[in-house]
């Protein structure tokens, strides 16, 4: 499923009737000053609004986070990666398949999912720290296409598509850890307070997950927001750690460092259609991948 399908689900189910939600596209936090009764936000746009709690769900650039628990060098960790991924024509033609290329600390990969006609172009490399402005699309692209000069196969086509993407993505592979994932009435949920890395897999069911349990423990807490969020963290905290160990481990099969790395990979994939026992053997390689997604029981609320 896509993100942008999953969010207009989500939007489309909270947006309508006496208890929709309100939204307000375009505007961010400037502000947040918590008082006895409340936090007062101050947006970018102006206005100062007063609520009962701010839930930060931004990302792993979290504005929130910035503003009430502090810069954001102090709780991201780099994993020494980066993932690019945008809209591209299907010139292979693919219906729910995907083709990968890998090269030495470069991997590139293109897929299409159901009712698509288009597909989408990935890309993880590793890199150390790249200086850019994360608001500057135009160098990120540069970047990017640096990256990967010279590369073979249908890379030079797919980076022929940059400049049409309407919904270029790039970023560093990291992850969030925070020592509380709440201060006062702010509570942070999803990649703002533990962001695994696309490389995990796990980003969107661990915000799903969150938001759930979050919502479920400040019911439970009859408005005692403090125990609420307390009853939030004791559920998700081992939950999350256990999702976040997957990406430092999965991005090191996804970008391999040397020739000899990618023949052997390879040629274990090629004879494993052939093996007897083959179902086991892949069970035994998603096993993490299934501990970990499996590793809460869900409360009813």
């Amino acid at each position: 499923m896509l993100r942008g399908d999953l969010n207009r689900i989500l939007y489309d189910l909270t947006v309508d009737g006496a208890d929709g939600v309100e939204y307000l596209f375009g505007d961010s936090i400037a502000s947040a000053t918590e008082t006895a009764d409340g936090i007062e936000v101050e947006f970018d746009g102006g206005e100062r609004r007063v609520f009962d709690l701010v839930v930060g769900a931004d990302g792993l650039h979290s504005n929130t986070r910035a503003l009430v628990f502090g810069p954001e060098e102090r709780f991201i960790r780099d994993l020494g990666y980066y993932v690019s991924i945008y809209s591209v024509p299907n010139h292979l033609d693919l219906d729910r398949w995907e083709l990968t290329y890998v090269s030495p600390l470069r991997t590139a990969l293109t897929y299409s999912t159901a009712k698509d006609t288009g597909a989408k172009a990935m890309f993880l490399f590793a890199s150390g720290p790249l200086e850019y402005d994360r608001h500057d699309v135009s160098q990120q692209k540069k970047l990017l296409a640096e990256a990967y000069a010279g590369e073979a196969w249908e890379v030079p086509r797919l980076l022929a598509a940059l400049d049409e993407a309407p919904d270029f993505y790039f970023d560093s592979l990291s992850q969030a850890h925070l020592d509380h994932w709440s201060k006062g009435r702010t509570t942070l949920v999803g990649d703002s307070a533990y962001c695994a890395s696309p490389a995990s897999g796990q980003g969107t069911s661990l915000a799903l997950v969150g938001a759930y349990v979050l919502a479920g423990e400040l019911a439970a807490a009859g408005g005692d927001h403090l125990a609420g969020f307390a009853g939030y963290e004791r559920e998700m905290r081992s939950f999350a750690e256990e999702n976040q160990k997957l990406g430092p481990s999965n991005i090191k099969h996804m970008v391999m460092r040397t020739k000899r790395q990618i023949s052997i990979q390879l040629t274990m994939l090629s004879l494993l259609g052939r093996l007897p026992g083959k179902q086991r053997m892949m069970a035994k390689v998603m096993e993490p991948i299934q501990k970990a997604a499996n590793s809460i029981t869900l409360k009813d609320y």
